[in-house]
Formats: structure tokens, C-alpha cells, sequence
């Protein structure tokens, strides 16, 4: 049977946390955790459509509360702003926010290359930061938004998408490469520590979101954005069908594993165990991303 988000169990009493929350799949995450009783925080960039997204969930009939707060995973600043003014347990972090493809190499407020500081880097701070939240919870669980773009990731990853030889395209994989390993990693230390942490990833497959429109993406060149954009939502799955794997992994699947869409190149299709390339099983090289993006953002991550 396939698996649907009518499967969720009741999170009554919960709290989850989903990055990029405010459109596309993040917003059907918040909508569905929402819907079967989580208190959900959508933390966005833009808190005007964040305050619209809200509005929309609660006018859905929820039955869990509904909040926003800013955060932009561009600035560790603000990664660490949210983290302080959180407070209580966390039980659930979807790491789904993300910038995809500029059609030039860009930096963060802290210098580091758009794609790896945000996908990456941002979520990794944001993760450590609130890891007193989250073991506050009885079971906690990290789930990290992965694509299957990170087939194009390489070992390279370690050095962060540096401006010589930059390629926009490899640079996104490198950062979606970067996500796998983290969450591996996460799981694999939580493990080790005794942790009743889950780590979770999974990849939406190919959706027609608002990703590819986005002015930090190929909405940059805004011909490009659009055309794209009409032509994703014409031929693949929307939003709701493309959240569905983040969610079964977020409420549902084993520690440590990826799920995604299993039909047609994983671009579409019933949930299951997504693939992974061979640098994404590399449990040397998650090691050295770890140590190589704690020294990087000055923030450690214990499970």
C-alpha cells in the first residue's frame, strides 16, 4: 500500500520545527504536522509570507498551533538568533530550506559559497544549536532534505565550492552531498553516544516548486526562473506529492535511513529507500565534513 501522510500518527503534545516553511514542500510539511496535531514553527526568511503561510495552515482546521520566526541559513547570525530565542522541547527538525543553482557563484553574510553555506552549513549550526532542545524531547528526530542532485557531489565537498573552476550545477550537488553525510554522520553519533536522537534524510524527487523561481536560484536570470519553473509544474509531481518522502521520514522511517520517490529515475512516484552514490556512504569522508564545517561555524554538534 502507499504510503500517504493519512498515515501520520497523532503528534498531539509535539513541536516541530521546518526550515523554508513559508511554500513548495516545506509548507506541506508544516500544513501535514500541523493537521495531526504538532505545534509547528515555520522558520522563514521572509516572515510576511511566512505570517500569509500561517494563516493558511490555521484556516485548514488544524488542531496543533502554528508560529513563525525568521531565519535566514545565509547568516549565522541569524541561525543563532533563532536558536536563542527558542525555548522548550523540539521534537521534530525538518532541515528543508534551500537555494538552488544561481547562475553565479554568490556568498553567504559570512563568506561562505551560497549553496554549501546555506543547504549546508546553515542547517549543520542550526542542528547543533538546538540539540539541548532537542534531547530535551523523549524521541527526538532530525530529518534533513537531501536531493537526488547529489549524485553529482564528490569528495571535493570538503572544500566548500571555492570561486577557481566554480560550477553552479556541481556546487548544488556538493551541498546536497553535504547534507547526506551530515545526516549519517548524526545518526551514526547519536548512536555511538547512546542518543535516542534519529537522524532521518530524504529527496522530494523532481517538484514543481517555487525552489526554481527563487531570486537566490536560476529565478536570478527571471526569463529562466519562470520558463523553468512552468515547465517542472507541467511535467512532475507538485508540492504535496513531493513532500510525502520528507514526511514519511520525518514521522516514520528507520534511523539513518533516505527515502525518496521510488518511480522513474526517483523523480516521481510511491515512497521507499531512495539511492545513494558511493561519496554519500563514505562514512570517512562524513567524519571529515564534520570536523571541516564545526571549524567553520564555530558550532559543535553532540547528539
Amino acid at each position: 500500500m502507499r504510503w500517504t501522510p493519512d498515515r501520520i500518527g497523532d503528534l498531539a503534545g509535539t513541536t516541530a520545527l521546518v526550515t523554508g516553511a513559508n511554500s513548495g514542500i516545506g509548507y506541506v510539511e508544516a500544513l501535514e504536522l500541523a493537521r495531526h496535531g504538532a505545534d509547528v514553527v515555520l522558520a522563514v526568511r521572509n516572515t510576511d509570507a511566512g505570517d500569509a503561510a500561517a494563516e493558511r495552515i490555521r484556516a485548514a482546521g488544524v488542531t496543533g498551533a502554528v508560529r513563525v520566526e525568521r531565519l535566514d541559513l545565509a547568516s549565522q547570525e541569524s541561525v543563532h538568533a533563532l536558536a536563542d530565542r527558542f525555548d522548550g522541547p523540539l521534537d521534530l527538525l525538518v532541515n528543508n530550506a534551500g537555494v538552488m543553482t544561481p547562475p553565479r557563484r554568490r556568498v553567504t553574510a559570512d563568506g561562505f559559497e551560497l549553496q554549501f553555506g546555506t543547504n549546508h552549513l546553515g542547517h549543520f549550526a542550526l542542528t547543533g544549536l538546538l540539540m539541548p532542545h532537542l534531547l530535551a524531547a523523549p524521541a527526538p528526530r532530525v530529518t534533513t532534505v537531501s536531493s537526488i542532485a547529489h549524485h553529482r557531489g564528490d569528495g571535493a565537498v570538503l572544500e566548500g565550492n571555492p570561486a577557481k573552476g566554480y560550477d553552479t550545477q556541481v556546487a548544488y550537488g556538493r551541498s546536497k552531498l553535504a547534507n547526506l553525510l551530515f545526516a549519517a554522520e548524526l545518526q551514526r553519533r547519536a548512536t555511538a553516544s547512546g542518543s535516542t536522537l534519529t537522524s532521518t534524510a530524504a529527496h522530494p524527487g523532481i517538484s514543481g516548486t517555487n525552489l526554481i523561481a527563487s531570486s537566490d536560484g536560476m529565478g536570478a536570470t527571471p526569463v529562466i526562473g519562470t520558463v523553468t519553473q512552468w515547465v517542472v509544474r507541467a511535467i512532475f509531481p507538485d508540492p504535496a506529492h513531493g513532500a510525502e518522502a520528507v514526511l514519511y521520514a520525518a514521522t516514520e522511517a528507520a534511523p539513518g535511513s533516505y527515502s525518496g520517490p521510488t518511480g522513474f529515475r526517483e523523480t516521481r512516484g510511491p515512497v521507499g529507500e531512495a539511492r545513494l552514490s558511493t561519496w554519500a556512504r563514505d562514512e570517512t569522508l562524513a567524519g571529515l565534513l564534520w570536523e571541516r564545517s564545526e571549524e567553520l561555524t564555530a558550532v559543535s554538534v553532540t547528539p
